[in-house]
């Protein structure tokens, strides 16, 4: 079990302070946060983190994709680090809390080592994500695993990346000089709001994450025929949009009935030529599967895919599919869950064990890491939203957590 150091605590007040400063950097007339990713915006709140890792006693870097890493010196000369952190990179209409927690939370705890003039054993590191909302550049070339054409990171409005990482002090010919492994972070534990409505409902304080989905994305085409609606007899039709909503209730069917714990969605359609008066000729849907399991996954590929050629055959339509993403799931490290478990026991803290099913930075260091997330309520399960709102209360608790639950793997590692 684990003992906890009742003498140190997080600073509720200040944790919530921090957040209120960051969330000014960025802020939107309706009370939202728009901090994309190497903005102006972004730069300013980077130059804001910075000072405040400098101010808790930490050593601050940057790497070549422009993660910032905040180093709090450990006693044991060439440990591998314990890590914690987030991003601080918003969608264009975002919240205050979703990865500026964690981030915040992690400063927090050096800020309290430092107050409280405690070394850890290993050094505890404070990571920034570069473009977390985005490309996801940082945790994947920290992992070895980001894609080596820039091409794929050009902006909306054209920027090259190799311009983004110039203006935030990365260099995009060095990025894998980003690249860690095992020797120099030996765990990456990420604190960060649910962004859905799981523990509110069961009325949980904190969320111990058992991992983070793998993910499908695809983008099907149907082919029918286009014709006079009023003219061609309902059994004479090559209806492609009859073919796509049977597809969309098979794959709602298999999302409810199959056993397991993934979820499938069809959010996006189009229909052509989507006249009142003409027989759909061609759609174009997508399909999102997630879950933790990689099995449980391909059998919902493989059931809707049978699907796609029964309703194909039945309704006279050409399916097809196109993979647009694939994201592996990333498991938990049981230890880790374990000991985040018993710190909310020690903390009388309620708690229960949940998936995540929204990406983070940890699904990538957990690729080459031991890995273990805690989650802490989002007010009506919003999130990406200025309505997003984690009470300072939750969040302090989340961060006391964090704290705890370093302090006892400096021990165990």
């Amino acid at each position: 079990m684990v003992a906890l150091l009742p003498k140190l605590a997080i600073n509720c007040d200040r944790l919530d302070r921090s957040l209120a400063e960051l969330a000014k950097i960025g802020k939107l007339p309706n009370g939202g946060v728009c901090r994309l990713a190497f903005s102006e915006e972004d730069i300013q709140a980077r130059q804001l983190v910075t000072t405040w890792m400098l101010e808790a006693g930490m050593s601050v870097r940057s790497d070549a994709v422009g993660n910032i890493i905040g180093t709090y010196a450990g006693t044991e000369t060439g440990s591998a680090a314990l890590a914690t952190g987030s991003h601080i990179d918003t969608v264009p209409v975002g919240g205050r809390y979703d990865g500026c927690l964690g981030v915040v939370a992690g400063i927090e705890v050096a800020r309290v080592l430092q107050e409280n003039q405690i070394r850890l054993r290993h050094p505890f590191e404070v990571i920034v994500f570069s473009d977390e909302e985005n490309s996801v550049i940082g945790c994947k070339a920290i992992a070895g695993n980001a894609p080596t054409d820039p091409e794929r990171y050009r902006r909306k409005d054209g920027t090259s990346i190799q311009e983004c990482l110039k203006n935030v002090g990365g260099d995009w010919d060095k990025l894998h000089t980003a690249k860690r492994d095992r020797s120099e972070i030996a765990a990456f534990v990420e604190l960060h709001v649910e962004q859905g409505g799981v523990l509110e409902a069961w009325n949980k304080q904190i969320g111990v994450v058992t991992g983070i989905v793998g993910q499908y994305r695809y983008m099907v085409q149907i082919v029918g025929r286009p014709n006079h609606a009023g003219t061609t007899p309902m059994n004479m039709r090559k209806d492609a949009l009859v073919a796509a909503s049977q597809l969309v209730l098979a794959i709602n069917r298999l999302g409810l009935e199959t056993i397991g714990d993934q979820v499938a969605t069809v959010g996006h359609m189009t229909v052509s030529p989507n006249g009142t008066n003409v027989v759909p000729a061609l759609v174009n849907l997508s399909i999102d599967l997630r879950d933790l399991s990689e099995d449980n996954l391909q059998y919902l590929i493989t059931e809707i895919e049978k699907e796609a050629v029964a309703i194909a055959a039945s309704t006279g339509t050409e399916i097809t599919f196109d993979l647009k993403l694939y994201v592996q799931p990333t498991l938990a490290k049981p230890t880790l869950m374990a000991t985040i478990a018993d710190v909310c026991k020690k903390l009388d803290l309620s708690y229960d064990y949940l998936p995540s099913r929204a990406g983070h930075d940890a699904q990538e260091i957990g690729r080459f890491t031991d890995m273990a997330m805690i989650f802490v309520p989002s007010l009506n399960g919003i999130s990406h939203s200025e309505e997003e709102y984690t009470s300072p209360e939750q969040c302090a608790l989340g961060a006391e957590v964090l704290l705890q639950t370093i302090l006892a793997i400096d021990k165990s590692y």
